[in-house]
């Protein structure tokens, strides 16, 4: 959707959304049923099995097999039966590294996922004329929300009104300082993303101002340049370390950083 291309009031209608009072709870219940939750897809977690055989992948680990498979060879060679005690010690240490790999990996995912679920953001949103507090997973296009500073965008939206905003978007544009924005500005179709500051990203923050936007697009609709900013709670989490020695591995992470309302709603549920 070309949101920053049109005026406010054609991105409201477009959206079947009403810029005083929002979306109805009914309407809201049938795009959340049409779209689907305001999350990135996550990669398929891999099993036990697959988490085992990747322990193996590490080069100290084939260093090791290496000298077990010489050892052996050697030991045949020579006959010699105690020739055989050296390789079958290193291939059980081998298998138990992986095994206490599993493990690890197991535990610090289920960690993983409960930090996840403390932090998980939220965001202001009016619906029925009537403003609410809600997950910001339960974001539908055409929501209206409400920003201010120290909070961090849950999802692409078109601004309504905004005064003195400011935006973090450096990991999109690379620019250094804030993006000023402003609700009232049309911007061409194919004008690069720095230049719409009609518009605020998903991840980015707001480090100056206050706002109101509709929600234009969400989770896998979202623009696919802010995919990599978007969500960045989940990507810093992810980023968690997890070493526990140079010859294992942590799990694989995946894309909402907390600041303002979420940052406060963390810190009140610990």
């Amino acid at each position: 959707m070309t949101a920053h291309a049109k005026t406010r009031e054609e991105v409201v209608q477009e959206l079947n959304s009403d810029q005083l009072h929002g979306l109805s709870q009914e309407q809201a219940a049938e795009k959340y049923a049409l779209y689907g939750e305001n999350k990135l897809r996550e990669k398929k977690k891999k099993t036990n099995l697959q988490r085992f055989f990747a322990q193996f992948k590490d080069v100290m680990i084939l260093i090791l097999l290496a000298a077990a498979a010489v050892s052996f060879v050697v030991a045949c060679l020579e006959g010699d039966a105690e020739g055989f005690f050296e390789p079958v010690l290193i291939l059980l240490i081998v298998v138990l590294n992986a095994i206490m790999g599993v493990v690890q990996e197991s535990r610090a995912e289920k960690a993983l996922e409960a930090l996840k679920g403390l932090s998980a953001p939220h965001a202001r949103v009016i619906r029925g004329g009537e403003e609410a507090v809600i997950n910001a997973a339960e974001l539908v296009p055409g929501d209206i929300i409400r920003l201010e500073a120290g909070d961090f965008v849950p999802a692409d939206a078109r601004l309504l009104h905004s005064v003195s905003l400011k935006s973090e978007e450096s990991a999109l544009t690379g620019e250094s300082v804030p993006a000023e924005k402003d609700a009232e500005a049309i911007i061409e179709e194919k004008a690069p993303l720095g230049d719409r500051v009609n518009m605020v990203f998903s991840g980015c923050s707001i480090t100056y101002g206050t706002a109101t936007a509709v929600v234009t697009a969400t989770g896998m609709d979202e623009n696919p340049h802010t995919a990599g900013a978007g969500h960045a709670l989940q990507r810093r989490l992810g980023d968690i370390p997890r070493d526990k020695g140079t010859a294992h591995r942590g799990p694989d992470g995946d894309r909402h950083r907390t600041g303002g309302l979420q940052q406060r709603d963390a810190e009140g549920a610990a």
